[in-house]
């Protein structure tokens, strides 16, 4: 099977700048673009003949709302398809093995229950039916209940960070599966200096994320990213060149989404130190990019995952 790859692409901001005095025609193009590569991977899933898409990505690559997207997709195509979350197969803080200095290595595939995995993916490949775990995040452990799953004859998207490792699917047929890396493969230049790279927009997207949508302060976040950082280097981009379809989860009018919050983000927060550094630095990054609406976030839109929830906290201010 030959790989569909994608390279990355540097745009000189000042063309960002130009566009975004079209606000609502460069995100409506932007928009429009990931819809069409959505529908190409539904595409080439089903000419694959698959039954199980294995679907994973770096931290806030969009990988989770990409694979619902996939899924909706495919169903326009005719082909049923359901998502199931790698992270139900967590087996519980008690379980999770450390990380030298002694704290919790959330990265590392063993806090998975890889045989339980290999079991389900192996029923869904030969029956198209297998029964789920249930996860319960609020006790860090698994749930006494179960969820069955039946494909109906159509597709199973797994997806989570460690859903390109082979551990994960040694039971099933090579043919069953169909691989999907999920990531951004757009930066940002100026002069042709690049100056905005996709760690840049990734770190963004979960910092925001965090603070609008969980009250979560920059300081707790950008206190993990080393770590996220080197739990992908150790696990995840290693199976980077198996994948079959490299997914595009880049838009070019969340430079202007990203450069109005961060400003928002710096005043309703206190950081002091070395976080207060990384997060001053990452911002001086967006201070020559136009700043752009929330307004023009679309209900269905992928990065909702990211800015929803100060796209739907500002709405509710504008009510009142």
């Amino acid at each position: 099977m030959i790989t569909i790859w994608v390279p990355k692409r540097l745009v000189e901001i000042d063309l960002y700048n130009v566009a975004a005095r079209s606000p609502q025609a460069l995100a409506d193009l932007s928009e429009q673009s990931y819809a069409q590569r959505i529908d190409y991977a539904a595409q080439k899933v089903q000419l694959s003949g698959a039954k199980i898409v294995m679907l994973t990505g770096p931290s806030a690559s969009g990988k989770t709302t990409s694979a619902h997207c996939l899924a909706k997709a495919l169903q326009k195509r005719g082909t049923p398809a359901q998502v199931v979350s790698l992270d139900n197969f967590f087996k519980g803080a008690e379980f999770y093995p450390r990380l030298p200095d002694g704290t919790l290595d959330y990265e590392n595939p063993d806090t998975l229950d890889l045989p339980l995995i290999k079991q389900c993916l192996r029923e869904l490949s030969e029956t198209g039916k297998t029964v789920l775990p249930i996860y319960d995040f609020s006790a860090e452990k698994r749930s006494a209940e179960v969820e069955p799953i039946d494909l109906q004859g159509g597709v199973c998207i797994v997806e989570g960070i460690h859903a390109l490792n082979p551990e994960l699917t040694g039971l099933v047929k090579g043919d069953d599966i169909y691989r999907i890396y999920a990531g951004l493969r757009e930066e940002y230049c100026i002069d042709g200096r690049r100056v905005i790279n996709t760690q840049d927009i990734r770190l963004c997207r979960r910092t925001l994320r965090d603070a609008a949508a969980r009250g979560r302060s920059p300081e707790k976040t950008l206190a993990m990213w080393d770590r996220v950082l080197d739990g992908e280097t150790r696990y995840i981009k290693g199976f980077k060149t198996t994948a079959d379809f490299l997914l595009d989860t880049s838009f070019t009018y969340e430079l202007g989404l990203i450069s109005k919050l961060l400003g928002v983000v710096r005043r309703q927060f206190t950081l002091e130190g070395h976080n207060a550094e990384l997060w001053d630095e990452t911002a001086r990054r967006f201070e020559h990019v136009a700043p752009l609406e929330l307004e023009l976030l679309p209900e269905d839109s992928m990065l909702r995952e990211f800015y929803g929830g100060a796209a739907d906290r500002r709405a509710q201010n504008a009510d009142v």
